[in-house]
C-alpha cells in the first residue's frame, strides 16, 4: 500500500514541520497553504522551485474532489454537485444562493449508518469518513466552479458530522484560518441526529458554530421508530445535553423537525414538541427555534409530504405555545437538492470504482 501525504488536510504549523522534514525553509508553508486553499493546485505554486513542486507531486495525494455531475435549478439557481473523490467514492454538495450570500451544504461521510428512515443518505450504509481535505475540498471546488465566494456552510449533507468528530474539528480550523478561506465560525452550522457524547465534546473545543439538532418527534416511541439513534440516547438525555451545551457556549441551538404526513405532523405532535422544548429550556434564557422541513419523498421510504395548510397549522401551533418556528424554503426542488438522492442513483458506478490502495497521511 502506497503512503501519500494529504497536504490539504495540514494546518500551517503542520505544513511548516513537513517542509522542514524535506530540508526546506518553513516560510514555504504559508505560501503553500494560502495558494492551495484558493484552488490552485501544486502546479500553481510558482513561488516554489520547480524541482520542489515535482518532488511534492511524488509524495502527496490530491484529495480535492472532481465534479462528476452538476445539476442547476431553473427555479432558483441552486446547484447540486456530485463529487468524485480520489478513491472513486462519490458524495454530494449543494450550493444555495441567497440575498445575504452563498451557502454550501456539505457532506461529512461517504454514506451514513445512522439509519434515519426518512433519509436517502443512509440507504446502503456508511462507506468511510471524509478527511478534513475532502470536507474543505467541496467548498474550494464549488467556489472554483461557480466563480463566487461562499460565505456560509451548513454541515447537513451526507453523513453524521459528530460520527467523524476529529476530522470535522480539523476541517473547521482549516476553513476558518485567516490564511485560507477565512469563513467565520458563526457562519457555520453543524447538524447532528443526536450523538450525545459528541455534543459534550463539541462544547469543549471552543469553536462557536451553530448546533442544529435533528429531532423530528416529540416522544421516544415516535422518534425511535424513525431514528434508531434514539434507542441509545433518549429525547430527555439529548435535550439535557443541548441545555448543557448552551450553558457552556452561550450559542443558540436550532431544532430541525421533518414533517411526515400521518406520522408526526398533527396538532398534538406540535403541542408535544412545544412542551418538551419549553420544559427542557425553562429558566435558561435560551432562545428556542424550530426549523420545519417538509419530508423529501424518497421512493424507498414511502413517506409522504403534508399539504401547505397542515404545515402552516403546525407552525402556528408552535408559535402559539411560545416556540419560534419557520418553514424551510425548498430550494432546488427540480434537481432533487435533498442530500443522498443523486448519489443513490450512481451507487452502482461508485461501488465498481472505489480504490483502497492508498494510505492517506492527514496530519504531520
Amino acid at each position: 500500500m502506497t503512503e501519500k501525504i494529504d497536504i490539504y488536510s495540514l494546518l500551517p504549523e503542520e505544513l511548516e514541520r513537513y517542509f522542514l522534514s524535506l530540508g526546506e525553509p518553513k516560510y514555504r508553508a504559508k505560501q503553500t497553504f494560502t495558494r492551495l486553499h484558493k484552488g490552485g493546485g501544486i502546479d500553481s505554486l510558482s513561488s516554489l522551485p520547480k524541482a520542489l513542486r515535482e518532488r511534492l507531486k511524488e509524495k502527496i495525494i490530491d484529495t480535492l474532489p472532481t465534479v462528476e455531475e452538476k445539476l442547476v435549478s431553473k427555479i432558483d439557481g441552486t446547484v447540486k454537485y456530485l463529487f468524485r473523490l480520489f478513491d472513486g467514492s462519490v458524495i454530494e454538495s449543494v450550493l444555495m444562493k441567497y440575498q445575504h450570500g452563498n451557502t454550501i451544504c456539505i457532506s461529512s461521510q461517504v454514506g451514513c449508518y445512522m439509519g434515519c428512515k426518512f433519509c436517502a443518505s443512509t440507504i446502503g450504509g456508511k462507506v468511510r469518513d471524509l478527511y478534513p481535505s475532502e470536507l474543505l475540498g467541496q467548498i474550494i471546488m464549488a467556489e472554483a466552479d461557480s466563480g463566487e465566494r461562499i460565505s456560509n456552510i451548513v454541515m447537513m449533507g451526507i453523513g453524521e458530522p459528530l460520527d467523524n468528530f476529529d476530522n470535522v474539528i480539523k476541517f473547521l480550523r482549516l476553513v476558518n484560518h485567516p490564511d485560507g478561506l477565512n469563513i467565520g465560525y458563526r457562519h457555520i452550522s453543524l447538524s447532528t441526529c443526536g450523538i450525545v457524547p459528541g455534543i459534550y465534546k463539541l462544547s469543549e473545543v471552543d469553536i462557536p458554530i451553530t448546533l442544529s439538532i435533528s429531532l423530528h418527534a416529540s416522544t421516544d416511541e415516535k422518534r425511535s421508530a424513525i431514528m434508531p439513534i434514539n434507542n441509545k440516547w433518549k429525547i430527555e438525555e439529548l435535550l439535557r445535553a443541548c441545555v448543557d451545551y448552551y450553558k457552556v457556549t452561550g450559542r443558540r441551538i436550532s431544532f430541525e423537525y421533518t414533517l411526515i404526513s400521518g406520522q408526526n405532523d398533527s396538532i398534538s405532535d406540535a403541542d408535544g414538541l412545544a412542551a418538551i422544548l419549553n420544559g427542557a429550556f425553562r429558566n435558561t434564557g435560551a432562545p428556542i427555534h424550530v426549523n420545519l422541513i417538509r419530508v423529501n419523498e424518497v421512493k424507498e421510504t414511502g413517506f409522504k409530504r403534508g399539504d401547505t395548510d397542515s404545515v402552516n397549522s403546525f407552525r402556528d401551533r408552535l408559535e402559539k405555545r411560545g416556540i419560534t418556528a419557520t418553514v424551510r424554503r425548498r430550494l432546488g426542488s427540480d434537481v432533487n437538492a435533498a442530500c443522498g438522492q443523486l448519489r443513490r442513483s450512481r451507487m452502482g458506478d461508485e461501488n465498481s470504482t472505489v480504490n483502497n490502495d492508498i494510505k492517506v497521511i492527514a496530519s504531520f
